[in-house]
């Protein structure tokens, strides 16, 4: 071989000789050989990938930019010197004197290979990213090679004249053409077309040279520190990043996954039947025998069932879907992470040469420059590689979160109603946030389960060579150390699931006392709650503790884990064998092998046990993603001619197995009928409708629906966004109509109200609007989206009679703007009934009777003797009305009397002060404001909208910009207490000067042998050295356990204090917080942040501590060694501190935007969850999914982003850790006659440790940053101003009230400080047990005066006087517990029944039965399983909204105070129940003081007074009759209402 070469140049190929000598050279042919064939080959190999782009389509034409012109010049300048080359060989070459054919062959390959790069050039000219990867690496393969000829020449040139001139020319034209077009490659290219693209995402278009440096992303980061960065800012995602784009490919492999393991299942189903039977005939036992232990065996596990013990899901599919769609990504991270752990190997190694360099005083001053570059450049090639690999692991990271909570989001739209009961809303939420989060972060680490046994398998091969057996020894210590942290593991994991649990547990009742907050401060209920949040809690802290104290031992052993290795393995081999002395290159390449192991070691127990917590998580998810899904097969949708709606021998369950709740219903419902279902409470209407929407399970027969559908539901679902868009409901807006609708939906005069018009944000869970208002935007929702079938289960039951009436005859009724179409109406109000073309009576699930009014009162069945008791009064009333109020009594009623409609919510945005004038203001003002084009729409509103008061409702979330106040950290501290962390320092120090002292030691250990190079080693000097070399190494584990030790400790003391001061607060803050405050926001505080609290802070404090120090130590290290090293230290401070500086502003701020995005993402999909039938109904799952997406998105892109400025900052701060280790290497080349071999070790060995730990140094302060804001988050809700204490010093006396005497003195009041009053100074007396009814129109003020009473809103003015004392001077507790209210919506929590009517078992058994025989539900509870003790389901979903009313009926019956609120309780309660709760109240609080709030007048007719109220004041006052006979407004709401004189209402 080397022969044919030496034929083919015609001069020797190789011989050593040339490299033994100082100015040491390469032979001529090598270099024309070897060093030109490498890059050519790496070219031609490739190149043709890159031509790919020419084949493809053409129809993109490319466009010319100045660069590219550049580059196609330079190409074909180099083409011309090739061509140059050879013509010169060719006419030298024509005489006698022939040439060696290299000098043929290399011009032609030359021209060959620059044809290829300008036709590379032109193929990447098609692609958007016009750089290519190939062209790149062949320029630095071409020039690296290029620099061995290129200082041969000029050496010779500088010895003799220049014997070949032209082609010397010809070499330095050629070199530095090829060095231009590499510093052209390393500027982005960008096409006119492609820089739309480079304006959104920089990355797409970036040159690799930029890349791979991250310097695409300067622009960021500069940006960032010149000011807070906004969302807005942030660049977007790449195409195929986008949730839409990653979740498609998740969901086709997803789909073809879980049919496989749905089959598995099958099989293991199957299979367990065989068995049981198997079983059945060994035990041989008589047919009657094995029955009865079958029905046993039943009965026992449907009790277990319900309390956790889930059935089979389809297993292990998820990992493998995963793997699948990330393949790409996970292939590319690997190829980077092998190169990366081969580097790694070869600094130890380069580590050993140079100190046998200086060691050697022979050797040459070429070699130890050699050595001291090639370090430079493995770290960084190494650097370079590791951040590649580490941006494709974040980016796996953020993108399996992503399908995971589209998939989750997805499977939320589809599941079926058994499937939703079996996990809360909570518990999703927890699969969103904790579980998804848990996969990002094992994404990270996923490829260390193959790549740390790799590392460690290498270390001991290197390590072999140099210590030989004598590293079993280090070896067998760390497979002693492989069980013990296996058992760690396993009991973390135990430990882990119960936590898992407690947390659930936790934000469940969280969640429940934030949705039912105003019913616990009504009652003064929070004491109870925080009680049992708090017990939780402690269980959790406890767990959490023991979690850390087996983290602490973990630590403790593998941080033991390499000092013991090396101490075994050295102290081993000098005592094996008197010969074997430890010199300085074999104990520093060993160290760094060790501490090459170290991270492996270290990373290999976190692995497996995020790999444990992902397992469990993983579990969670599958059970969730393959639970079954809506089954819609029972609903058909042929066309059947002359029918809308038929049912055919229906019958549905809401549970599999549980009874059927509608049963054998046959009904045939005509297009464009209007049909009324009715029935009594838990007779099964709403049930009857969700059958028709397709909720719930068939049992057998089946519903046909022809056409679309637009449902209203019982209780109004609002989204959270302007009233317009929850109208429009994602429809396009056409004025017309939408005015039409608005009009028709009594909505006009709430519009005036509110403070932007349409415009106004509602609040989560319409919580700024009254219940009559929620009810009428969700039934303009419905009519707006004109569909063909309306299904409304009873929509009117929330609003004023008056208003109901309204509705009925412009919406639902036979003259209404649904008169064409389908309408079942579910309703409790007779009055209407008359209108309905059929009436369906439905009784105990069953239909008793249909037909129409008429028919079914001739029958003389239960209809009829139900209307006979209630209605014929009503009647003939409401006839006489409807003739009367024509439609222009409505349109006077409308300018007039209903006005409002902002119905007394907890929230009346705006109140009735507007005058007259100001409302037509309003009126004109609108009207021009639709009459003008869009855009100045947007101006008109843009103006006035400013400067009007509580328009925004929700405040935007605050996002602290600028530097985390240092008080925060203190904050921490202090909460962790001052001794602890005090101790905690002081054991970190003591932990590193014990690690500095073990170093030197071993530095002047391997001296020895050089003093003591030819006698023998004294035995007692090798027994010192090792003994305090053992010493030391326990000294500095011995610290670092105690520290870890104190601080889980000092950790779970400040988690105790911050979650409860977080608690009590929230629970005392005023209503009004909960109003402007999502509650979704409010309980990110109770997971996510207290989960950093927990959790993350301590870790972050720990490793902060751990890289400070240790980096530290190490600059200590090397400046002992060489002390010119600290001159270096000041330069390279200097631009890291600036690189830091520049970084930590964009990075906090990344990470604090990534956190206010997360929000929106559980918000609106809590939201989703708790509207998903009406989502459903009207079919617009898909609108859903996008608008889920678009959040994603955005949440994706501020991570996404956040993970590229650390690797930007990785690459700088890494070539800042490369400098280190060159300047020690050089320093150590230079000065070398001055130094020993182990101080040289020492410092070379220490300067490679230090790369990692700067890069961690900076990750980990800003990651403490980052996490600290969690106490700064959760610290800013502790702040907020609290309302009255609940207890004062003033008590009122035993008893009180005992007359219930009422007085209202001049009192005025007002909702928020900005707002008008509400109350316009109130005065009345109110004697003992009177009982008053209140009346007004919608927003008169009504509600807000019970919210007085109980001081949910405090007096602007005046006050009020309960038996003599002054409200206003007690406790608020004392108040609240000596009033009884029946509130508007029935709120219940999960719990028992008894935990429901009773949450301080203050009653005994007996009393609690005695107010539920009262409230008519003692029958019903009996009948159930668990009597008292029957669980109620979140949100009291499976009791009917009249069996909850009962339930707060029981509860006011049980407290028995001296006065009663009722806050028409009687809304949404059929006619019998409601009779029911009217003579029960009749009754038992008789001897109370009782206000009724109403919205039907019969309620209030035997009231003793009436007060009616208009816009905050009272106008009339007194009883019934009175007001009746003269002219008054009573009068005329009562005669809309139907009702003459007192004596006709038997109600």
């Amino acid at each position: 071989m080397a022969a044919a070469l030496e034929e083919f140049c015609g001069s020797v190929f190789w011989n050593g000789s040339f490299l033994a000598r100082s100015d040491a050279d390469l032979p001529v042919c090598f270099q024309q050989t070897v060093l030109v064939w490498i890059p050519l080959g790496f070219l031609w190999v490739l190149a043709p990938w890159q031509l790919l782009p020419l084949c493809k389509s053409k129809s993109k034409k490319s466009s010319l930019t100045k660069l590219y012109m550049i580059k196609q010049v330079l190409a074909t300048l180099l083409l011309m010197t090739a061509v140059a080359e050879l013509v010169l060989a060719v006419s030298e070459g024509t005489g006698q004197n022939s040439l060696p054919a290299v000098r043929y062959t290399n011009p032609s390959l030359y021209i060959v290979t620059w044809v290829l790069v300008l036709l590379i050039h032109y193929a990447r000219s098609f692609c958007l990213c016009r750089d290519s990867v190939v062209l790149f690496c062949f320029w630095i393969l071409s020039l690296l090679c290029g620099i061995l000829p290129f200082q041969s020449l000029v050496r010779r040139a500088l010895q003799d004249p220049i014997s070949d001139v032209p082609r010397f020319v010809l070499f330095f034209i050629s070199y530095g053409l090829q060095l231009l077009l590499f510093i052209v490659s390393g500027f982005s290219d960008i096409s006119p077309e492609g820089k739309e693209f480079a304006k959104k995402n920089p990355e797409v278009t970036a040159s690799i040279l930029s890349s791979i440096t991250f310097e695409w992303y300067s622009r960021m980061i500069y940006k960032g520190h010149r000011k807070p960065l906004e969302i807005e800012d942030v660049w977007e995602l790449k195409d195929k990043d986008r949730t839409q784009a990653l979740y498609a490919t998740f969901e086709k492999n997803m789909k073809t996954a879980l049919r496989k393991a749905q089959a598995e299942l099958e099989k293991r189903k199957r299979k367990k039947k065989r068995q049981e039977r198997d079983t059945e005939h060994m035990n041989g036992m008589s047919k009657a025998q094995s029955q009865d232990i079958l029905v046993l065996e039943e009965k026992q596990p449907k009790k277990k069932k319900k309390k956790g013990g889930k059935g089979d899901y389809p297993k292990k599919w998820l990992m493998k879907v995963l793997f699948k769609t990330f393949l790409q990504n996970l292939m590319m991270s690997v190829a980077f992470k092998l190169v990366h752990d081969a580097l790694v190997f070869v600094s130890p190694q380069l580590l050993k040469l140079l100190i046998a360099f200086v060691s050697d005083a022979e050797a040459f001053a070429w070699q130890g420059y050699l050595y001291s570059i090639l370090l430079f450049l493995t770290a960084i090639l190494q650097s370079l590689c590791l951040q590649q690999y580490f941006n494709l692991c974040f980016q796996l990271g953020t993108n399996v979160r992503a399908s995971l909570i589209a998939a989750i989001y997805k499977k939320a739209l589809t599941m079926s109603s058994a499937t939703r009961k079996e996990s809360t809303v909570g518990e999703t939420v927890n699969l969103m946030s904790a579980d998804a989060q848990r996969f990002m972060d094992m994404a990270n680490f996923v490829h260390q389960l193959w790549s740390s046994p790799l590392q460690i398998i290498l270390s001991i091969v290197f390590l072999w060579g140099e210590l030989g057996p004598s590293v079993l020894a280090g070896l067998a210590v760390m497979v002693l150390l492989i069980p013990i942290n296996g058992f760690l593991v396993n009991k973390s994991r135990d430990i882990q699931v119960r936590n898992m649990k407690n947390k659930d547990e936790r934000m469940k009742i969280m969640g429940e006392v934030l949705n039912g907050i105003k019913i616990l401060k009504l009652f003064a209920w929070e004491p109870s709650f925080e009680k049992r949040i708090n017990e939780i809690r402690a269980c959790e802290l406890k767990d959490l503790l023991k979690f850390s104290y087996l983290q602490s031992v973990s630590i403790f052993v593998f941080s033991c884990a390499p000092f013991l290795v090396s101490l075994a393995s050295f102290s081993v081999y000098v005592l094996v064998d008197e010969n074997n002395v430890l010199d300085a290159q074999k104990a520093f390449t060993s160290i760094s092998l060790f501490n090459v192991l170290r991270f492996p070691m270290a990373m290999l127990p976190l692995v497996l046990s995020a790999m444990v917590q992902t397992n469990v998580s993983k579990e969670r998810l599958e059970r969730y993603l393959g639970g079954e899904e809506l089954d819609t097969s029972a609903i058909h949708h042929d066309s059947i001619p002359g029918s809308a709606v038929r049912f055919s021998d229906a019958t549905f369950t809401w549970e599999q197995d549980g009874n059927a709740a509608i049963r054998d219903v046959n009904l045939d419902i005509k297009p464009g009928s209007l049909v009324a279902v009715v029935g009594a409470v838990g007779s099964g209407k709403s049930s009857l409708i969700s059958a028709m929407l397709g909720e719930m399970e068939n049992i057998k027969g089946h519903i046909n629906i022809q056409g679309s559908l637009a449902y209203v539901p019982q209780q109004a679902w609002i989204q959270n966004a302007t009233l317009k868009d929850n109208i429009l409901f994602g429809s396009e807006l056409d004025e017309t109509r939408y005015q039409k609708v608005i009009k028709a939906c009594a909505l006009l005069p709430d519009l005036e109200l509110l403070p932007a018009g349409d415009q106004t944000e509602i609040g989560e869970k319409g919580i700024n609007l009254s219940g009559g208002q929620k009810q009428r935007v969700s039934l303009a929702r419905a009519v707006y989206s004109d569909a063909d079938i309306y299904i409304l289960d009873d929509p009117l039951s929330a609003v004023d009679a008056h208003v109901g009436k309204h509705l009925f005859e412009h919406v639902l009724g036979p003259k209404g703007l649904l008169q064409k179409k389908t309408r079942i109406l579910v309703t409790h109000s007779i009055s209407f009934l008359p209108q309905a073309d059929n009436i369906v009576v439905l009784v105990a699930g069953a239909v008793s009777e249909h037909g129409s009014y008429s028919t079914l009162l001739a029958n003389r069945g239960a209809f009829a003797q139900f209307l006979n008791s209630y209605g014929s009064q009503e009647e003939c009333a409401a006839e006489e009305t409807t003739a009367a109020v024509g439609l222009d009594g409505i349109e006077e009623q409308g300018d007039e009397g209903m006005e409002p409609s902002v119905e007394d919510g907890p929230d009346d945005v705006v109140t009735m002060t507007l005058k007259r004038e100001a409302s037509i203001h309003r009126k004109e003002f609108t009207r021009s404001i639709s009459t003008q084009s869009t855009t100045s729409v947007k101006k008109a509103q843009e103006e006035p909208i400013k400067n009007i008061k509580g328009q925004k409702l929700i405040e935007k979330e605050a996002v602290e910009t600028g530097k985390v106040k240092f008080s925060m950290y203190l904050r921490y501290l202090r909460a962790v207490g001052v001794g602890f962390s005090f101790c905690v320092a002081m054991s970190y120090v003591g932990d590193y000067v014990a690690y500095v002292g073990t170093n030197l030691w071993l530095s002047a250990w391997t001296d020895d042998a050089e003093r003591y190079q030819n006698e023998t080693y004294p035995v007692q000097q090798r027994d010192l050295r090792i003994g305090v070399f053992g010493a030391l190494g326990v000294s500095q584990a011995l610290f670092l356990f105690l520290a870890t030790i104190l601080s889980s400790r000092g950790a779970m003391r400040a988690s105790r204090i911050v979650h409860e001061q977080l608690l009590s607060n929230i629970l005392r803050v005023p209503m009004s917080f909960f109003d402007t405050t999502p509650t979704g926001r409010i309980v990110n505080r109770f997971a996510k942040d207290i989960f950093t609290v927990d959790e993350t802070i301590p870790m972050s404090f720990r490793s902060w501590l751990n890289c400070f120090m240790g980096i530290i130590s190490t600059l200590i290290m090397i400046a002992l060694a060489t002390p010119f090293f600290l001159v270096v230290i000041v330069p390279l401070g200097i631009f890291y501190y600036f690189v830091l500086h520049f970084y930590i502003s964009t990075s906090r701020q990344l990470r604090r935007l990534d956190s206010v995005t997360r929000s929106p993402i559980y918000s609106h999909f809590g939201e989703t969850v708790s509207g998903l039938s009406v989502i459903r109904a009207y079919g617009h799952q898909q609108r859903f999914l996008q608008q889920n997406e678009k959040t994603m998105d955005i949440n994706q892109k501020t991570v996404h982003s956040w993970i590229v400025s650390n690797r930007w900052l990785a690459i700088r701060l890494e070539f800042v850790g490369s400098l280190v280790v060159f300047f020690s290497a050089l320093l150590a080349v230079i000065s070398k006659n001055s130094l020993e071999g182990g101080i040289v070790g020492l410092s070379v060995s220490s300067a490679l440790n230090v790369t990692q730990t700067l890069n961690w140094l900076v990750r980990v302060s800003s990651e403490l940053e980052t996490n600290i804001v969690a106490v700064e988050r959760v610290h800013e809700y502790t702040k907020v101003k609290r309302e009255a204490p609940w207890v004062t010093d003033k008590r009122p006396p035993h008893g009180w009230p005992s007359k219930g005497e009422i007085q209202f003195v001049d009192y005025q009041v007002r909702y928020r400080p900005e707002l008008e009053l509400v109350l316009q100074g109130i005065t009345c007396n109110i004697g003992s047990t009177e009982k008053v009814g209140v009346v007004g129109r919608t927003g008169a003020g009504k509600s807000s005066l019970t919210n007085c009473l109980f001081r949910v809103l405090e007096a602007a003015g005046g006050k009020i006087i309960i038996d003599g004392l002054d409200i206003a001077t007690i406790g608020l507790h004392d108040l609240r517990q000596n009033l009884t209210i029946i509130p508007q919506d029935p709120v219940l929590f999960t719990g028992t029944l008894r935990m429901n009517l009773d949450p301080f078992d203050q009653y005994t058994d007996e009393e609690v039965w005695k107010a539920l025989e009262l409230a008519h539900l003692k029958a019903y509870v009996q009948e159930l399983p668990e009597r008292l003790q029957h669980i109620v389901s979140e949100g009291g979903e499976n009791l009917s909204v009249g069996q909850r009313q009962l339930v707060c009926l029981a509860r006011a019956l049980l407290r028995k105070a001296k006065i009663l609120i009722l806050d028409e309780a009687t809304a949404a309660v059929d006619l019998e129940t409601d009779h029911l709760i009217q003579t029960t109240i009749r009754s038992a609080f008789a001897d109370c003081t009782v206000l009724t709030i109403a919205h039907r007048l019969h309620t209030i007719m035997d009231s003793n007074r009436v007060m009616v109220m208009h816009a905050g004041k009272i106008v009339e006052f007194d009883s019934p009759e009175r007001l009746l006979q003269k002219q008054s407004i009573f009068s005329a709401m009562a005669k809309d209402a139907g009702i003459t004189n007192t004596e006709t209402t038997t109600l």
